[in-house]
């Protein structure tokens, strides 16, 4: 039994990393019986069965997994924003950087084509937030050395509305991806998606990520009723503040002695993050405890 990581899944083999070569992988019928199925980024037990081939036999303990893109073991999503065509709506951002904090995972917002547009309204919103953000440029090269730092020694899922430059942006980091790269149609505003599955790439110094399909593709799955109770803890602004309210169990949406309406109405929480919140809120509120899966 070898022990490796799933770097690519797709048409029903993974393939597994397990350090002196990457096995082609079929997974044991109890997996699907179980309701679960290996995903990239995954440590897995492989029994090697020869001539490059293998089978997971068992699935090591998760720190995270997203059901679409179906990936585990994230460290940090790295969300691909743009302020020129296509124009990214922050509400976007913010819907996934909660979910990405209920479970675990650090979240970055890139805003690429700063050659083409500056996305300043973007920029200043989320240096004003608690997520940390970069301007980059795939065509010019511009804050690549900021974002290879900003991703170092962790596992990477870049994601973003399609068009963005997501797989540009790839490609700038190392050009040995040739990953293929969508147009955008001026008319709709909108990328073809390029990115077909899921898969993990290296780039040195125990760096890795994994690209995605855009932003329709985090499905209301996700949107689940561990979100609806845990919301304020995925907005990390509100935290300084939660303990202030008058009430406790304060939904920070209109009521009286709010702490944390106190801090967007002096300017110390960005008014358009809360915006985002009181949204996200309203979306979550038709998930009840019978829809738990």
């Amino acid at each position: 039994m070898s022990k490796g990581r799933i770097e690519k899944a797709l048409s029903g083999f993974y393939y597994v990393n397990i350090g002196s070569e990457v096995l082609q992988c079929r997974a044991r019928g109890k997996f699907r019986r179980e309701g679960m199925s290996p995903l990239v980024g995954d440590w897995v037990e492989v029994r090697e069965l020869g001539n490059g081939e293998g089978f997971v036999e068992s699935i090591c303990e998760r720190k995270n997994v997203f059901s679409r893109p179906s990936a585990a073991n994230i460290d940090q999503l790295v969300i691909i924003a743009s302020g020129a065509i296509p124009i990214t709506d922050p509400y976007l951002i913010d819907r996934i950087s909660a979910i990405a904090a209920l479970k675990g995972c650090a979240v970055l917002v890139v805003l690429n084509k700063c050659d083409l547009d500056r996305a300043e309204e973007l920029f200043d919103l989320y240096q004003r937030s608690a997520i940390p953000v970069v301007r980059v440029s795939a065509e010019t090269g511009e804050g690549m050395d900021e974002l290879r730092k900003a991703i170092s020694g962790k596992l990477n899922a870049f994601t973003g509305n399609s068009g963005v430059g997501k797989s540009s942006i790839l490609n700038t980091l190392d050009p040995a991806f040739s990953l293929p790269v969508g147009e955008v149609s001026k008319a709709l505003g909108r990328g073809r998606h390029t990115t077909r599955h899921v898969e993990m790439f290296a780039l040195g110094n125990d760096t890795y990520v994994i690209d995605t399909p855009g932003f329709s593709s985090f499905d209301t799955e996700e949107l689940n009723l561990e979100l609806k109770r845990r919301l304020p803890e995925t907005f990390p602004e509100f935290a300084p503040y939660v303990e202030d309210c008058r009430f406790v169990g304060c939904r920070h949406i209109k009521e009286k002695g709010c702490a944390v309406l106190q801090a967007v109405k002096n300017g110390e929480i960005p008014r358009r993050r809360h915006e985002s919140y009181v949204r996200l809120a309203e979306e979550l509120k038709n998930v009840n405890e019978w829809d738990k899966k």
